[in-house]
């Protein structure tokens, strides 16, 4: 039962302490003892509260038994990205320069998540500040991918999926700059959502403003959808975000998808897919077709705007932010990358950043246009299967390093629209692939009820992990 525990996920754990089957202890000694063996060979975690948490499961036992759980993710546990405010806990950024004083306030969606009743009891790993696709840290080391410890998780909410994956909690909160939770999601095999911007409150301000997000990571879309009925609402100290919605994100999930118009588009420009997940993301797409939407191949009018060019400068000018926040002679201490990326930063002048919005405001017309003709749009989540850890790219067909690996994420920040990324299927190296589906601004409820029907007609579940990984 112990291990049944640590793979189930928050809706089966909610239904068995419903039942009396199992308790909010049983369930958190056994993400404890699942940690204990597994964190040590991964590093995803990078601070867990042992004692805190059991007592909170304690008190959340004693509600399930008095028929007065807060909701139904009373006692589940969920770890949170080091990125995240947590009350109590340091606001790390994964940097060695960041200011580790335990934090006076939680979070929006850590806030949320307790009221809720849900647990949290661990602090997952980042990449410095956010910053890159993969998760390693000056202050924290490398984060392994529990398929295949060789491998990376991706990033920079590699922690999180890392830990989702691999029995350390079946919820986790990440931060999706660019593609940060729907990247490691792809990884590691799991579902990681991007809601429409500003649908869930953030708080503190993120050095890349209004391109980052708050989101949902699970093993299942459902549950997902439940981590959404807690934390898709509005916040005072977010001005962005959105009014308060009354949708019951679960309830949502029960539509059907027949006559959907779906748009099919597996290339973004010149960026190169490797086989295996061009294959993957086009059965997937066939199986769209077969669940009753129509699907087609499409394409999108930029308008003549570069979606790369307009994300890297938005990017690379926040990143040299940094470089004013912290003393010169401490620069050294940041990962080798992001110090390379603060200093390009500074290349830019105040019309490349001027011309960047220009591009930003016509991309994501261009995108409202598209979904005023699609419901839906499917594309890989990345172009290529996790990659050695150690490395910051992925090697390219001529050898050198592919900086293209990731070009269907960042058009979504940059547009603000709700994307998500389920797997749709596993290499011949036993690596998982993801999906993204996309679709118009508000219309999350759309993305994780077509997410749902797509997984629960071709699920790809999580395997008994290698051995070295257990």
């Amino acid at each position: 039962m112990t291990a049944d525990l640590a793979h189930s996920t928050a809706a089966q754990l909610s239904r068995l302490f419903r039942r009396g089957k199992a308790s909010p202890v049983e369930a958190m000694k056994a993400v404890l003892k699942r940690t204990a063996t597994v964190n040590p060979k991964i590093n995803a975690l990078r601070l867990i509260e042992e004692t805190a948490s059991l007592k909170a499961a304690r008190a959340s036992e004693r509600r399930w038994r008095k028929g007065t759980p807060l909701s139904p993710l009373d006692g589940v546990p969920v770890s949170i990205k080091e990125l995240v405010s947590v009350r109590g806990w340091p606001l790390t950024m994964a940097s060695k320069l960041a200011d580790h004083a335990p934090r006076t306030e939680d979070a929006p969606a850590v806030a949320r998540l307790r009221e809720a009743g849900a647990i949290v009891f661990a602090q997952s790993t980042s990449s410095e500040y956010g910053h890159k696709g993969v998760t390693d840290s000056p202050l924290n080391g490398i984060t392994r991918n529990p398929w295949n410890p060789a491998r990376t998780p991706g990033g920079s909410s590699g922690g999180a999926a890392a830990a989702v994956a691999s029995g350390m909690g079946p919820l986790a909160i990440g931060t999706d700059g660019g593609g940060s939770v729907r990247l490691p999601a792809s990884f590691c095999g799991i579902v990681g959502h991007k809601a429409t911007y500003g649908r869930i409150a953030a708080w503190p301000p993120s050095m890349n403003g209004d391109l980052a997000n708050t989101g949902p990571m699970a093993r299942t879309v459902e549950d997902c959808a439940l981590m959404m009925n807690a934390i898709a609402q509005p916040d005072p100290r977010d001005p962005t975000s959105l009014p308060p919605d009354d949708t019951d994100w679960v309830k949502a999930l029960k539509g059907k998808l027949k006559k959907l118009r779906v748009g099919f588009i597996l290339r973004f420009g010149d960026a190169p897919v490797e086989i295996e997940v061009a294959a993957a993301v086009t059965r997937a797409a066939k199986g769209f077709a077969a669940l009753g939407c129509k699907v087609e191949e499409a394409k999108v009018d930029l308008m003549g705007a570069d979606q790369p060019r307009a994300f890297i400068t938005h990017w690379l000018t926040a990143s040299q932010r940094l470089l004013q926040l912290h003393p010169e002679a401490r620069h050294g201490e940041l990962d080798p990358n992001l110090l390379a990326s603060g200093r390009a930063g500074l290349r830019f002048s105040l019309q490349d950043l001027v011309n960047a919005q220009v591009e930003r405001r016509a991309i994501a017309l261009a995108w409202n246009l598209f979904f005023e003709k699609y419901d839906l749009l499917l594309t890989p989540t990345v172009a290529v299967t996790a990659f050695p850890v150690g490395q910051n790219f992925p090697d390219g067909a001529d050898g050198k390093p592919n900086r293209a690996w990731v070009p269907f994420t960042s058009p979504f920040n940059l547009s603000r629209h709700p994307a998500i990324s389920v797997p749709c299927g596993v290499s011949r190296e036993g690596l998982p692939i993801g999906l993204q589906i996309v679709s118009g601004l508000y219309r999350d409820a759309l993305v994780l009820r077509a997410a749902r029907h797509f997984t629960e007609a071709y699920p790809v579940p999580l395997p008994i992990l290698p051995e070295n990984a257990r």
